[in-house]
């Protein structure tokens, strides 16, 4: 099998890192490019640095992004003039750039995930089925713990799975968001989902969907330990996309969840 060449951006982050060594040790792909928004002179598990352009990406059948939402869109300006496949990994984006994303996938494949792994993907799955088979007695609420480095918040896997409960019911997400709280050591449950985020030491992740009726509480999780979880599942995304069409796709289409 001919290896796919990977550009990999934010190559200097903590997941470009990860996906860079995991990548490396899987003989289905080759390194092609590692990039960052600003050049710096030195090298990445032995891979010189570039920048985002036409040159770089020439080489590249699959570009794989965790970077922020700016800098996504830059890329994705970049990819659908060249017509190279992208999985995006970046989280904390608007309803603006969501749009923005959709116009993009017209033109090439990407898919777009808040969260590679295969357990999170699941575990929004049951947050579906939870939601559609739970009647509207029940308040629903979003609990996440990330390492003290990662910006955004909610992050973006909690967010997903906001937006599996607004599936179950049936209802637009953006109008059943609640509040969002950083680093509370408890919050309600609500009208609307409310999120609660805590950022502490080098946790990976650890997720948690609830629903109460006040008699009863019922609690799907997930913790990941490993930070590899996520660049295997984005080198997983990379080879499935490198043979799809123009569009919008989800780990849950990779893993064909119905």
């Amino acid at each position: 099998m001919k290896k796919i060449k990977l550009a990999i951006t934010g190559c200097m982050g903590r997941m470009g890192k990860q996906i860079i060594k995991s990548a490396k040790s899987n003989n289905n792909f080759e390194i092609s490019a590692v990039t960052e928004s600003k050049l710096v002179n030195k090298k990445i598990h032995g891979i010189g640095m570039s920048i985002n352009n036409e040159k770089t990406f020439k080489n590249t059948d699959v570009i794989i992004d965790f970077t922020i939402p700016k800098c996504t869109l830059e890329i994705l300006k970049i990819a659908a003039k060249m017509k190279k496949r992208v999985v995006i990994g970046t989280t904390g984006f608007t309803k603006k750039e969501e749009n923005i994303i959709k116009k993009y996938s017209k033109k090439i494949p990407i898919l777009k995930a808040g969260n590679m792994s295969l357990g999170i993907n699941l575990l929004m799955y049951l947050t579906e089925i939870t939601s559609a088979s739970l009647g509207s007695n029940y308040l629903s609420k979003i609990f996440e713990v990330h390492h003290r480095h990662k910006k955004d918040h909610p992050s973006g896997t909690a967010l997903m799975l906001g937006k599996g409960i607004a599936v179950g019911k049936n209802k637009n997400f953006y109008k059943i968001i609640g509040k969002k709280y950083l680093n509370k050591k408890s919050f309600p449950y609500g009208n609307k989902i409310n999120f609660n985020s805590i950022r502490k030491g080098e946790i990976i992740g650890e997720h948690e969907v609830k629903f109460s009726s006040g008699k009863e509480i019922i609690t799907l999780n997930h913790e990941a330990f490993d930070r590899a979880l996520y660049s295997e599942g984005a080198l997983t995304a990379a080879k499935w996309l490198k043979n799809k069409k123009p569009g919008l796709y989800s780990m849950r289409n990779l893993l064909n969840f119905n």
